[in-house]
C-alpha cells in the first residue's frame, strides 16, 4: 500500500513553505567540508547506533541517519541488540563505547523495550559522545546557552525558524506540546534567542488565545491535524513537527502533521510541510552534531597530552 503526503504543497505558494529538504542539504555541505577538514588532521568521526528489539520506525530511521552519514563522510556503524538485552548488559554496551577513543558519537534508537528505560540509556551515554543531545548535562547546558550539543530534533525546528528572517529577540512564540525530546528544549533553545514563549499542553485551558496571540507556533504533540487556520494569527510562522500516519477515506494511508496544512497555509506567512520540513532537518544536525562531537574530543585529547612548553 503506497504512502503518500496528504497536503502536497501548491506550486503557486511556495514561497511560503520552509522547505527543510533545501536546508538540509545546506547543513550536509558544510558539515561535509569540515569532516574532510577533520580528516586531514588524522581525526574520524565514528557514529554508533544501538537499537533494541526490532521496529519498522527505528529501521528506517537508521537507513536515513547512514545515507546522510555517507554523504557527509562519517563513517556509521549500526548494533542491534535483542529485546531479550538485560539493562546490565545495555549499560555495559554503552560505557565500552564511551571508552572507546575511536567512537565520537553514541544514538540510541526509539523506541527501546519496556523493560529498558530510555533515559536511563541516554544518561549513560558520555557527554562528549551524546550527539543526539538528550543527556542530562546537554539538555543542562542550555540553560547556560551553551548549544554546541543541543537535541536534534529541537534544533532543527529552531533553524527553521531562523530561516524566515524573523528576529528573535522579543518574538512572541507559543510552543504546543513539553515533551522532553522536543517541546521543551525548543522552549530553552528560543529563550536563549532571547523570544518571550509560552508552553502549552494537555492542561492548557483555551489553547486557541495563546496560539493565536503567537508570531510563532511550534507544535508537537502527536495528534493529527490538531491546529488549524483558526488557531493561529495571520503572518505567524508555523513549524509542524509531528508525523502521523492517517487512513484516507478510500483506504489508503497518507503522512500529516500536527496542523491541518491547507487551512494554516492560507493564513500563516511560513509553514513547514509534513513530510519534507523538520524530518529532513533533523537528520542533518545529528551529522553536526557528530562533526562537532569528534572535534571537541579531538580538543581534549590534545590538551590531556599536550607535552610541556619551554
Amino acid at each position: 500500500m503506497m504512502i503518500v503526503s496528504a497536503a502536497a504543497p501548491r506550486r503557486d505558494r511556495d514561497h511560503k513553505i520552509l522547505d527543510g529538504k533545501a536546508l538540509a542539504v545546506e547543513i550536509r555541505g558544510a558539515v561535509a567540508e569540515r569532516v574532510q577538514a577533520l580528516k586531514e588532521t588524522g581525526w574520524s568521526p565514528r557514529l554508533v547506533s544501538i537499537a533494541v528489539g526490532e521496529t519498522d520506525a527505528a529501521k528506517l530511521y537508521i537507513r536515513n541517519q547512514k545515507r546522510v552519514a555517507e554523504q557527509v563522510g562519517i563513517t556509521f556503524e549500526e548494533r542491534f541488540y535483542p529485546e531479550t538485552v538485560s539493562r546490565a548488559e545495555m549499560l555495559a554496551a554503552i560505557q565500552t563505547l564511551n571508552a572507546d577513543h575511536n567512537v565520537t558519537g553514541v544514538i540510541i534508537q526509539r523506541p527501546v523495550p519496556p523493560s529498558i528505560a530510555i533515559k536511563e540509556l541516554q544518561a549513560a551515554v558520555h557527554p562528549l559522545k551524546d550527539v543526539e543531545g538528550m543527556h542530562p548535562a546537554s539538555i543542562g547546558n542550555i540553560v547556560y546557552n551553551d548549544l554546541a550539543l543541543g537535541p536534534c530534533t529541537s534544533v532543527a525546528a529552531v533553524e527553521l525558524l531562523k530561516r524566515t528572517g524573523l528576529e528573535l529577540k522579543g518574538l512572541e512564540v507559543v510552543v504546543i506540546g513539553h515533551s522532553e525530546i522536543v517541546g521543551k528544549p525548543i522552549a530553552f533553545l528560543l529563550m536563549s534567542e532571547g523570544a518571550t514563549v509560552t508552553v502549552c499542553h494537555h492542561m492548557t485551558r483555551n489553547l486557541a488565545v495563546h496560539s493565536r496571540q503567537a508570531d510563532a507556533v511550534f507544535v508537537a504533540v502527536g495528534k493529527p491535524r490538531l491546529i488549524t487556520g483558526a488557531m493561529i494569527k495571520p503572518g505567524a510562522a508555523l513549524i509542524d513537527i509531528g508525523i502521523n500516519q492517517i487512513t484516507t477515506p478510500d483506504g489508503g494511508t497518507a503522512v500529516v502533521g500536527d496542523a491541518d496544512y491547507e487551512s494554516c497555509h492560507d493564513v500563516a506567512g511560513w509553514i513547514t510541510p509534513v513530510p519534507g520540513g523538520v524530518g529532513p532537518v533533523t537528520v542533518s544536525i545529528l551529522m553536526r552534531n557528530t562533526l562537532t562531537a569528534a572535534t571537541l574530543q579531538k580538543q581534549h585529547y590534545e590538551s590531556q597530552f599536550a607535552g610541556p612548553s619551554f
